[in-house]
């Protein structure tokens, strides 16, 4: 018996799968950001508090998911497991990381993609095998879901959740229980999965690692370094390397696409599972997503965001007083083009960090004031200035207007927006929620339209050649299909009309 949360029945969760960009919310309550799915983590550390350093990894990868938060961990054959919706600090506290012994962990943070927010849905999905319990957490969307639902129902089973993630780990359990080990049920039921994913699996017996073939999200692999001659190296995976850091492991290499990773007592073991994998990370992962200390290609993502924020100031030059960022997303972008430039970098806008969630409804007053919950502009150093504002993105572009009127109200004389990224134009079916394909400004509506609707003085972005250039890298080994709609995974028709309702000659940006 597996104990879970109380609070994981709900007879009003027996629902179709769907996506949470659709229902969840409307109008200005939809957040004018792509949102990332989620984070993972595990740890194979018998010698150590494996729950604990589990909290921490979580700790550090919060910003990839802010609805629910999950550990379980593995006791020998029993599962400790504790999840429940809100922040990691929300779900989990000292007293209750003190129940969960186990020599080794694994652990989920979520936005929800797939399935919709409850907390039915929040990770690790647990299922029974013949060879004891899987725990599975899942950084990404499958794009086959209807096909392989419908399969395991045919197959009697009992489904309770609204996600992919389970689908993935009963698919797993129906390999195990049809005779074949951990490592050999696990690979056959990858193959079952089409889309993007990066999974991290609780087993009594280790923990596996899994990346799709094109690499779509990240994991990384770390070491906790021996304390002594008679304590063996443990290993860590995580979404990015600063859920190693904040643990003190070492960052080791990335899990490649297409690669299966073993991790137990006899160590690491590396099984490519995938013919002919072919590496497409998400450049969202470089420009936005992934924390800016985090790691990739052998350099930090701020300096990346930093690159193309010099790139964009030699692709569209203007003369102004100050340049500022929308934090924290846009600041390294923000000092790029300020260096590039040679116009001064100031902080025009002061965020409050600690608003978070709150299911307390502002006031008339307080929703007119809408952007000053979270960003407040400093007139002092607004008022009568040209002004550039850098951000990472434009999605819908109700965010953006708002902040435009808070550095006019300021006193700001002329408003200049440059975004660090080429225009949002294709919705993504690998793990970020975008809205549909007419929500989206930039499929919509061409560069001075946006200008106007937004209301500055000129808006410019980032070339898709520029963006590309300046990782430094193959350019066809990134996913940019919100950029230009080249997914790189076939999207099943029916899940494609859902999102794509839009003629293919929109405005948009194509390489």
């Amino acid at each position: 018996m597996i104990p879970t949360h109380s609070d994981l029945a709900f007879p009003e969760d027996s629902l179709p799968l769907t996506s949470d960009s659709q229902g969840e919310g409307s109008g200005d309550a939809r957040p004018d950001k792509p949102e990332e799915a989620c984070g993972v983590f595990g740890v194979y550390a018998p010698e150590q508090a494996v729950a604990k350093l589990t909290y921490f990894g979580l700790y550090a990868l919060q910003h990839r998911g802010q609805e629910s938060a999950g550990i379980a961990t593995f006791e020998g054959d029993k599962v400790h497991l504790h999840k429940d919706m809100g922040l990691v600090s929300q779900v989990f506290n000292e007293s209750m990381l003190s129940t969960m012994p186990g020599h080794l962990a694994v652990g989920h943070t979520r936005y929800s993609t797939t399935g919709s927010s409850r907390v039915v849905n929040a990770q690790p999905a647990v299922v029974e095998t013949r060879l004891g319990s899987l725990a599975l957490t899942h950084n990404g969307n499958l794009v086959n879901t209807e096909t392989l639902r419908q399969e395991l129902l045919q197959n009697n089973f009992n489904l309770v959740t609204t996600t992919d993630s389970e689908l993935a780990a009963f698919a797993i359990a129906e390999a195990i229980n049809s005779g074949k080990d951990w490592l050999e049920g696990t690979i056959s039921a990858l193959h079952r999965c089409q889309g993007a994913f990066s999974f991290v699996i609780g087993t009594p017996s280790g923990i596996i690692g899994v990346r799709d073939p094109n690499g779509i999200r990240p994991l990384v692999i770390g070491v906790i370094p021996s304390p002594d001659e008679t304590t063996p190296e443990r290993y860590v995976l995580s979404s990015e390397t600063c859920g190693l850091d904040i643990i003190g492991a070492e960052f080791l290499r990335d899990v490649e696409p297409g690669e299966l990773v073993w991790i137990s007592e006899a160590g690491l073991a590396s099984f490519p599972w995938a013919p002919q994998p072919q590496r497409k990370l998400c450049i969202f992962e470089m420009i936005y997503f992934a924390r800016p200390d985090s790691v990739m290609s052998k350099e930090s993502l701020y300096s990346y965001r930093m690159r193309i924020g010099r790139q964009l100031a030699q692709e569209s030059p203007i003369d102004a007083d100050i340049v500022i960022a929308v934090p924290d997303s846009g600041i390294p972008a923000a000092i790029g083009f300020s260096q590039a430039s040679g116009i001064p970098y100031a902080e025009g806008l002061i965020k409050n960090r600690y608003v978070g969630r709150t299911f307390i409804q502002p006031t008339q007053s307080m929703r007119e004031a809408g952007i000053r919950m979270k960003l407040n502009p400093l007139r002092d150093v607004l008022e009568g200035k040209r002004v550039i504002i850098v951000d990472d993105s434009i999605v819908r572009g109700t965010t953006s207007r708002k902040i435009v009127k808070a550095l006019r109200d300021a006193g700001a004389t002329e408003v200049h927006m440059r975004i660090s990224s080429p225009p949002v134009t294709h919705p993504c079916f690998y793990g970020i929620d975008t809205d549909n394909q007419d929500q989206l400004i930039a499929a919509t509506k061409s560069v001075a339209e946006i200008a106007e609707q937004i209301e500055v003085n000129s808006l410019a972005y980032l070339s898709w050649e520029g963006m590309l250039i300046a990782t430094r890298e193959d350019p066809n080994s990134f996913c940019s299909a919100c950029f230009t709609g080249d997914y790189p995974i076939a999207i099943p028709e029916p899940v494609k009309r859902s999102k794509l309702r839009l003629e293919k000659e929109k405005v948009g940006t194509t390489p």
